[in-house]
């Protein structure tokens, strides 16, 4: 009985290690291999009806140079996000990946040059343009080097910028934010810039472009910026990189913990939308949470 008791333990442990074994080889070798094409059909309350079924692209986290993002990873991601042939295309910043290997106090080495990852992703194109804003991980290595790289390719690199979009008389404006790391900590303040900013681009409905999904509330509530902001799109958070049944999303880099870790959030009346990106970062896995490019349909929902 004993010795029966002692094998149907070792029996179950040694499952349970092989099964455990087989998800980690899976979450390093296998999903972040993948790439996916994320469909999502957006509602959006007075949204213009003029730009009703405006197709969105978002690329976001693509951290060059992380686990299976190669040259060809790029080209892939190029090719998927013209075959959707969008109104525009956003990138929502950190495209590089620092290599942690290097020797203490040395000058920043990313494990994909930033020169090489945007030529890997150049030929983007959308109806209304290519627009990009930039990420923590850019920062950190130097804004100043990372935008003129995308602008060299005729992408427009928004760092509190406003962008107005003109079709059939009617117009969108795009704001791009810095990265929440470049922002003031004052939320009134960062609050009252984009105010700024958008008093001197006119009217039209408004899409908001920040790296971290963190910004949706120092943009709305009482201290909202317009109230023809209409949608926010962010990455940042990889979609916690690991999910898992009952415990959710592993890690969420934000304050909100998993509030705005992933997909279509709506909170003050604005609507936003995450993406969970293509790279990896601090863990070079992924598990229930692909790689993916995100394809948005915004449709009026009317007033």
């Amino acid at each position: 009985m004993l010795k029966s008791a002692r094998s149907r333990v070792l029996a179950g442990t040694v499952l349970a290690f092989a099964i455990g074994a087989a998800l980690l080889a899976y979450a390093f070798y296998i999903e972040p291999a993948r790439l996916v094409s994320a469909n999502f059909e957006l509602k959006i309350s007075g949204w213009n009806p003029a730009f009703d079924g405006l197709k969105v692209v978002l690329i976001s986290d693509i951290h060059g140079g992380s686990n299976d993002v190669t040259a060809e990873k790029l080209s892939q991601i190029v090719d998927i996000a013209n075959s959707h042939e969008p109104d525009l295309i956003f990138l929502l910043g950190d495209y590089v990946s620092e290599d942690h290997s290097a020797p203490p106090r040395s000058p920043a080495v990313l494990k994909m040059s930033i020169e090489k990852v945007a030529t890997g992703l150049a030929g983007l194109s959308a109806k209304f343009g290519v627009f990009a804003v930039l990420g923590n991980h850019d920062g950190a290595y130097g804004d100043e080097l990372v935008a003129p790289e995308f602008e060299k390719l005729g992408y427009r690199v928004l760092q509190n910028e406003v962008v107005p979009i003109e079709h059939n008389g009617h117009r969108l404006l795009i704001l791009g934010f810095k990265d929440h790391l470049k922002l003031s900590p004052r939320w009134l303040e960062t609050s009252d810039d984009a105010k700024k900013l958008l008093a001197a681009a006119g009217d039209g409905d408004i899409i908001a472009l920040q790296h971290s999904p963190d910004i949706l509330p120092v943009i709305t509530g009482e201290i909202l910026i317009s109230p023809s902001l209409k949608l926010v799109l962010a990455g940042h958070t990889h979609g916690g990189q690991v999910w898992l049944p009952i415990l959710g999303r592993a890690i969420v880099p934000s304050t909100f913990g998993q509030k705005y870790a992933y997909g279509h959030v709506k909170e003050n009346d604005v609507d936003m939308f995450v993406t969970s990106g293509v790279g990896t970062s601090m863990l070079p896995l992924r598990f229930m949470v692909p790689p993916e490019i995100a394809v948005l349909t915004v449709r009026s929902a009317g007033n």
